[in-house]
């Protein structure tokens, strides 16, 4: 009963039958929905094509993205941009996003250590993504990692058995097609004898992705 005091869910800060990405990205920064707002630099929403042919729903912001308010700008990102013009996906058929929109981490001297989000801080923040979904409406969603795919597909998905092929579910718009892969920033913790095939294997996921688009 006390999570769900603090915890109350974004639903009250999400606009109502919002028409566009500017409108809930304007709306974002009075959420209150779960505590990580406080601590946090600030909101990251999101950024590239507001009608894209493909939405990348990441975990949270970084340090990075903390700082700056946009997704996918660290090290993660950059790889992930590499990854995607390896590929053949250009950035302008991409919509990036994450399923928290605030950064929770550590505190450790100086520094600022990724704390994965629980499970109620992405039912939080959920509303948001919704909408996201709903105003983007993309032929693909790409989810990024364990904490993304659960976040739109339920808790009984597991990277290793549902990444790289299409999974199609029905939502309120009718079919959308998903598809899981790992999350840049797991290649990257990848030890070195084996970030080659990790990233090579991002690679050949996203060119599965392109595949798809129609």
């Amino acid at each position: 009963m006390t999570e769900q005091l603090e915890r109350p869910g974004a639903q009250e800060w999400v606009p109502e039958h919002p028409d566009s990405i500017d409108a809930l990205r304007a709306a974002a920064p009075a959420c209150r929905g779960c505590e990580l707002w406080e601590p946090a630099t600030q909101v990251v929403f999101s950024a590239g094509n507001s009608h894209a042919d493909v939405a990348l729903v990441g975990e949270q912001p970084g340090d990075a993205e903390d700082t700056r308010g946009i997704p996918f700008v660290g090290p993660a990102g950059q790889l992930l941009q590499r990854a995607l013009e390896e590929a053949g996906l250009a950035r302008d058929r991409v919509y990036v996003t994450n399923a928290v929109k605030h950064f929770r981490f550590t505190p450790r001297g100086n520094r600022r250590i990724h704390a994965t989000p629980e499970t109620s801080h992405v039912a939080a923040c959920r509303p948001w993504l919704a909408e996201e979904l709903r105003l983007v409406d993309p032929q693909v969603v790409v989810l990024l990692g364990a904490t993304a795919a659960k976040a739109l597909l339920g808790p009984s998905v597991r990277i290793g058995k549902d990444r790289g092929h299409p999974i199609e579910r029905e939502t309120s718009q009718g079919v959308r097609t998903f598809f899981v892969t790992t999350h840049p920033s797991a290649v990257l913790r990848t030890p070195e004898d084996a970030r080659d095939a990790a990233y090579a294997a991002l690679v050949e996921d996203l060119r599965t992705v392109v595949g798809l688009l129609t």
